[in-house]
């Protein structure tokens, strides 16, 4: 009976690890392939053009999640309303993954049709609440919603489980936003969002930002819009534009250490334009 010998041994085993590894090249391909169309995805959904209006300035700055195999569903928007005003919205959905960044776009056209109904921001993220919920899906979603009247300088804002907004002024006075909230969307049927009304004041800065911004394993969510108090208050005082705000925040999230997208959208009042 003949015997496989040594090279007999030696030679499966090199047939072996060569049909794994091209196994695991094909899965790799396959992911990195995936990813590459998901980023595609988020990079199509965000705005091409950000609405302008007298006295007041919108800068946006996004970066993926391109490190591994992950990719994520943050957003950010900003658009004009029928009534004049400024909507502008930032989340970010449950989940790194296609599917997360498709469920992005769903929510941000959502947040935009909605929005031609009614402008009230809690009143916005119910109704987009409640539409979520009849989907049946699994994934939830964090969302910040302000709407901006240019005219008078009120600013309205609703939160659903995200981030707070960072404000600051040009007299030195800066913080975090401690509004209510309510729930992520998709999580709790019958959901309320309160609203709350500012003055959005000459000088002024207001900052929108995803967790990715200010929360991973190098530091704390709290540590990180500490931080971001700071840069904004100084960039309140110093009258800096609002595009180089959000280039110094986007930079400044990689200092947080990790792999997560991270969004961040400034609002900036130069004055004048506003009546009161």
């Amino acid at each position: 009976m003949p015997h496989k010998g040594p090279t007999g041994d030696a030679e499966a085993l090199l047939a072996r690890l060569g049909s794994l590894t091209a196994q695991a090249r094909e899965r790799a391909e396959l992911q990195r392939s995936q990813v590459e169309l998901a980023i595609a995805l988020q990079r199509g959904m965000l705005p091409g053009e950000l609405p302008t209006a007298p006295g007041v300035r919108v800068a946006a700055r996004y970066v993926p999640a391109c490190y591994g195999l992950n990719v994520g569903g943050d957003w950010y928007d900003a658009f004009p309303l029928p009534d004049g005003a400024i909507g502008l919205s930032i989340g970010d959905v449950q989940g790194h993954n296609i599917e997360a960044a498709a469920f992005m776009g769903q929510v941000r056209v959502a947040l935009r049709a909605l929005a031609s109904m009614t402008s009230e921001p809690g009143e916005l993220l119910a109704r987009t609440n409640d539409l979520l919920m009849s989907l049946g899906t699994e994934l939830f979603v964090t969302c910040t919603f302000i709407r901006l009247d240019p005219a008078t300088g009120v600013l309205e804002s609703a939160r659903a489980g995200h981030v707070p907004c960072v404000w600051a002024t040009a007299d030195g006075q800066s913080g975090i936003a401690r509004d209510e909230g309510g729930p992520p969307l998709g999580v709790q049927e019958g959901a309320v969002y309160p609203t709350t009304r500012t003055r959005f004041t000459t000088g002024g800065v207001f900052v929108l930002l995803t967790d990715g911004v200010v929360e991973g394993p190098s530091l704390a969510v709290d540590e990180g819009l500490e931080l971001v108090v700071r840069l904004a208050g100084a960039a309140a005082v110093a009258g800096v534009e609002a595009e180089s705000l959000a280039a110094g925040l986007i930079r400044f999230s990689d200092l947080v250490g990790h792999d997560d997208d991270a969004a961040v959208l400034v609002l900036r009042h130069d004055g004048p334009g506003v009546r009161v």
